[in-house]
């Protein structure tokens, strides 16, 4: 398989970080794989495609005291999607540790019996949505608790690389991306809201801000 310029340096530049970090996963899969393996595929169904970021998005914008947050949180995963899943993927196209260009991680990978995954490695969209819908809570919420949503993040970057679906580097390159789409999308929200303000008195504008489904539910 013939390598983009950018992927090949990427995996020379990161070559023995990626290795370190994936013999770790390795040996963990071997002297605690009946635990491990199950948890690391739960995590990654749960963050499949971003879904879980979309529906509670969803839910926060059904109402008028979280609504900022789900809209910032729904930009947040979408502007980390564009970014990474659409333009830098294909753009970079570096192939999954699982292919024939890594023949030691193929071995892990088929140890682990971890599905096979199509699409390019880098970055992971697991964990930029991961990073994206977190970092846009607490930017949305500045609670210190929602801190701990990070160690949702770092559960996710592990279990792509336990299952040998990523490589580390994918992992940090999703972490910028979904962070940078975040900040991106909270000051996209609050323009967005500004601007709601600003026209309140248009019908529309003062729908968007008023409407509450657990007061709608009340009148009925």
């Amino acid at each position: 398989m013939t390598l983009t310029a950018v992927s090949e340096w990427l995996n020379n530049f990161f070559g023995a970080f990626d290795s370190s970090i994936l013999v770790f996963c390795h040996s963990a899969a071997e002297s605690a794989g009946a635990v491990l393996t199950p948890l690391a595929r739960i995590i990654t169904f749960i963050g499949e495609k971003g879904l879980i970021f979309f529906a509670l998005a969803f839910l926060l914008i059904c109402f008028r005291r979280t609504r900022r947050a789900g809209v910032c949180l729904f930009g947040a995963v979408c502007c980390g999607a564009l970014i990474g899943n659409i333009i830098l993927k294909d753009l970079i196209a570096r192939p999954r540790p699982l292919t024939e260009t890594a023949l030691a991680y193929s071995e892990w990978w088929r140890f682990v019996g971890s599905p096979a995954e199509d699409g390019f490695s880098f970055p992971s969209g697991h964990v930029t949505a991961a990073m994206a819908g977190v970092s846009a809570l607490c930017l949305s919420s500045r609670r210190k608790l929602m801190l701990l949503g990070y160690i949702y993040v770092v559960l996710m970057g592990f279990s792509r690389c336990y299952l040998m679906a990523h490589y580390p580097s994918d992992v940090l390159a999703a972490i910028i991306v979904g962070g940078i789409s975040a900040i991106a999308a909270y000051f996209i929200a609050k323009l967005i809201f500004i601007l709601l303000e600003k026209y309140r008195d248009n019908r529309f504008c003062g729908s968007v801000l008023d409407f509450d489904l657990a007061n709608a539910l009340k009148r009925r």
